[in-house]
């Protein structure tokens, strides 16, 4: 494999991110200590939220959001095709079904119109709309939010490709528009705990509510619970709850990384806008994701829609192709409902918008420590391979 290869992303970590975790391992506190609160606020104030509640990981935050919020047995949510399985998964967790809603074949992203087809189709009480920023790119979380209320749901936002997305003016996580938003820190996000992640909210019950579920529905605060005189040990499992905390190894390097998410979002934009600006010469053939309005985004991919069957080529060619030449790609993502469990748990899925992204999708290269020149290699490479 050559030297320089280039995954299609990767953590970037320096002596400051090593520094912080090295203090957190000298000190008296590896777990449920200062340096997760110290994230938590931390993070809040860097999203516009009144609430952030770290946890384990993005799947994590996803079932605790819907925990909190009440989804349960005999409930619905809606989750747009296009999304890892996670997004439905944390429905089902909670005893609640998943809906699939189509999505735009040309941003992946699911829009009002398939919305209201899945609001549609559902059977039983929608309690949750989950729209999934894909990429990093936000849907019109404004308007998602009217419909989700008309069907009397709650919205939450899977927002764990999208830490420092702009959306008309508010970033995501602020939940200017949802009940809840939901966030990822594995390694090839826009910032990293190892892994980790968080929800967001505006509501200090739910807060509250997330709090107790990540760490076995156990409330040790008195002033919520009837502490026994004489009795500081005391504490109550008012819930059934989950161990999904974050540690203050992983709260350590997430917030060491959060003081240099400015610094991140810009790189990315930067390194974005020139493949945006190196695949104009390419189309059609290859085309950018295509931009939805209002939304300033932090890609945390950099996904392309490749007509494969003009080019002659199979996606699988074009990536071993790529990888010959010290590039990697993925694909994100396969359509949900055509995973084998979902596949037979609903039958299959008759969602053309889905179909037709997931064909033509591939994640090239994107993260903050690649070179200006980076992009334009991997554009050159991928010519070579479609025989451009």
């Amino acid at each position: 494999m050559p030297r320089s290869f280039l995954p299609y992303g990767r953590q970037a970590i320096d002596d400051s991110d090593i520094d912080a975790v090295v203090d957190v391992l000298r000190g008296d506190w590896l777990t449920t200590g200062p340096a997760v609160d110290a994230f938590d606020t931390a993070f809040a104030a860097a999203v516009g939220a009144e609430h952030a509640v770290s946890c384990s990981n993005g799947t994590t935050a996803l079932h605790l959001a819907l925990a909190a919020l009440g989804v349960g047995e005999g409930d619905s949510c809606i989750v747009p095709a296009i999304t890892f399985m996670a997004t439905a998964n944390a429905a089902r967790y909670c005893g609640a079904e998943a809906v699939f809603a189509d999505v735009d074949a040309e941003t992946g992203l699911m829009t009002p119109d398939t919305l209201a087809e899945a609001l549609e189709r559902a059977d039983g009480p929608v309690r949750a709309v989950l729209p999934v920023h894909l990429a990093g790119q936000c849907e019109d979380l404004e308007g998602m939010a009217r419909q989700a209320t008309s069907a009397g749901a709650v919205l939450v936002e899977d927002a764990c490709h999208a830490v420092g997305t702009v959306f008309r003016g508010a970033p995501v996580g602020s939940c200017a528009w949802s009940a809840a938003a939901t966030f990822s820190f594995h390694p090839v996000k826009t910032i990293a705990a190892g892994e980790g992640g968080a929800v967001t909210t505006d509501d200090a019950e739910v807060a509250a509510r997330l709090r107790r579920l990540r760490s076995h529905g156990i409330e040790r605060d008195p002033s919520r619970h009837r502490r026994r005189a004489g009795e500081p040990w005391w504490h109550e499992m008012q819930a059934l709850g989950w161990n999904y905390r974050l540690s203050d190894i992983q709260a350590a390097l997430a917030l060491s990384q959060l003081k240099r998410l400015p610094e991140f979002v810009a790189r990315r934009r930067t390194l974005a806008q020139a493949y945006d600006r190196v695949f104009v010469d390419m189309a059609p053939l290859v085309q950018p994701l295509a931009r939805t309005p209002d939304c300033e985004p932090c890609l945390h991919l950099y996904p392309v829609r490749i007509d494969f069957e003009r080019a002659g080529i199979s996606r699988a060619g074009v990536m071993t192709a790529l990888r010959e030449r010290g590039i990697g790609t993925q694909v994100h993502y396969i359509p949900v409902p055509d995973q084998p469990y979902y596949r037979d748990r609903y039958g299959a899925a008759c969602l053309p918008g889905a179909g037709h992204y997931y064909a033509r999708t591939l994640s090239l290269p994107l993260f903050v420590g690649m070179d200006d020149e980076d992009p334009l290699r991997v554009a050159a490479a991928l010519g070579e391979a479609l025989g451009l």
